[in-house]
């Protein structure tokens, strides 16, 4: 292979961690705190991530061990083609894509809800209205723009993404950490009442969100052949990335509910900024900083989803299930520039929908990374049995119990999403996985046609004995 072909192998310990880490603290910590707690209350939302941080732990450690064994761009198309084959690597793989690109649009979406916190009168010249929310021209156009920013940043190389999204995860962690000294000196145990809102069903409604906002340990793998570390370390920094996490969202709940009183909760649009104002005597200044965390974690998250999503695409053409053009890497810069490119169109015109579709993206591609999580826990049981003799470099004791508590609680959580649930998906979030999935049909079996099954079969063999 020649070296022009090859990903450049350029990330550190710091670059790893940041890149995780900045991915799964995004924009929600800052918009949807207060949701949380109104949803299921103060104790009752920090049970909720505690539930779902410890399914995404198990799943997290099935990760850890098939990264360090298998350190292949893009990841869990691998894992679950080595223990499955082909068919549900693609679906495992796509499902993986729609949750990235979920989260792309997301923060699409997110950006021009700062600008209104920052600016007054910042939404001007209406478009329409989507569910009683009038789209503006300045707001959707921040968003188009931000997003296309973005797309260059991650076209221009992993180095100069890695390096802002090293800095940004710095101003993020000040920012908590500031909410957090002013909660504990200024809130009080009284603020948090009630502890638990609308029982069990509130419990679900929140813990369906959680996996949307740990995403982000997972891109580690997709850019496996990009980190320039021991293998076994690549498995550590992935699950001290989700252990971060856990704790971070944990603090900031407990924090803004310690803080802020259910009335002040229900009728703002930014809690964890307003809980930062008024936990310092109600500087706007404070607020201000809080939201400048948020922005951080914004750009953190889409600066890492443009990377995992990127080389997912870029690895599952090479193989041959996807157009092959989508496999490509730039001659100068050593991007998949048309993969990075297809992800820009797919979510650059996201801000278009308005804020409601926050909520969309947030809950349909949150089925889809359950989904892909599920299969790759699958995947690490079966390959124990498979694969006895895989070297492994970060081995889990107990392993294929921890791989089966990993599968079923996933597998569970998935079901949350159905029809008939208390958490159950809305008609627009049912129609964007449609959608997706219909495409990844098309693609595939377009693909199949004119590269040939055996072709796919033996690219990944051959990849897979590569790093044997």
């Amino acid at each position: 292979m020649n070296s022009d072909q090859q990903l450049l192998k350029l990330l550190g310990n710091k670059d790893v961690l940041a890149l995780a880490f900045g991915a799964m603290i995004g924009w929600g910590w800052v918009v949807t705190t207060g949701i949380w707690i109104n949803q299921a209350g103060s104790l009752g939302a920090i049970l909720a991530f505690v539930i779902g941080g410890i399914m995404v732990v198990f799943v997290g450690l099935t990760y850890a061990e098939l990264a360090s064994a298998m350190p292949l761009v893009g990841g869990e198309l691998v894992y679950t083609y080595k223990a499955m084959g082909r068919v549900m690597s693609f679906i495992t793989t796509w499902a993986i894509v729609f949750g990235y690109i979920s989260v792309v649009a997301f923060e699409a979406v997110a950006l021009p809800t700062v600008f209104e916190y920052l600016i007054p009168n910042f939404s001007q010249g209406y478009l329409y209205t989507i569910q009683g929310w009038d789209v503006t021209i300045t707001w959707a156009s921040t968003g188009i723009i931000g997003s296309i920013l973005i797309a260059w940043v991650n076209y221009r190389g992993i180095k100069l993404t890695s390096f802002i999204n090293m800095v940004l995860t710095l101003l993020i962690i000040i920012a908590g950490i500031l909410l957090i000294t002013g909660s504990g000196i200024s809130g009080t145990t009284e603020n948090m009442q009630p502890f638990f809102e609308k029982g069990f069903a509130g419990l679900l409604t929140v813990v369906v969100m959680t996996p949307f906002m740990f995403v982000g340990f997972d891109v580690i793998p997709q850019a496996a052949e990009e980190i320039n570390l021991p293998k076994k370390r690549i498995g550590q920094l992935l699950i001290f990335s989700v252990v971060l996490a856990v704790i971070w969202y944990v603090a900031i709940i407990f924090g803004v509910s310690r803080v802020m009183t259910p009335s002040e909760l229900a009728t703002t649009n930014l809690a964890t900024a307003d809980a930062m104002g008024k936990a310092f005597g109600g500087s706007q200044l404070m607020a201000n900083i809080l939201v400048l965390g948020g922005i951080g974690g914004i750009l953190t998250s889409w600066l890492g989803f443009y990377v995992g999503g990127s080389r997912a695409i870029y690895a599952m053409a090479k193989a041959g299930m996807l157009p092959k053009f989508l496999g490509k890497l730039h001659p100068k810069y050593r991007t998949p520039h048309n993969a990075i490119l297809l992800i820009a169109i797919l979510s650059t015109f996201a801000p278009l929908l308005g804020r409601p579709a926050l909520v969309w993206f947030v809950d349909a591609g949150g089925i889809g990374l359950v989904i892909g999580w599920s299969m790759v826990a699958l995947s690490f049981v079966i390959l124990r049995k498979k694969a006895p003799d895989m070297e492994r470099p970060f081995k889990l004791r107990g392993g294929t119990l921890l791989g089966w508590i990993a599968t079923i609680s996933a597998f569970a959580i998935a079901t949350l999403y159905l029809p008939g649930m208390p958490s159950a998906l809305g008609v627009p979030e049912w129609i964007i996985i449609g959608v997706w999935f219909l495409i990844g049909t098309i693609f595939y079996n377009y693909s199949m046609r004119k590269y040939g099954k055996e072709s796919a079969d033996a690219h990944l063999k051959k990849e897979i004995d590569r790093i044997a």
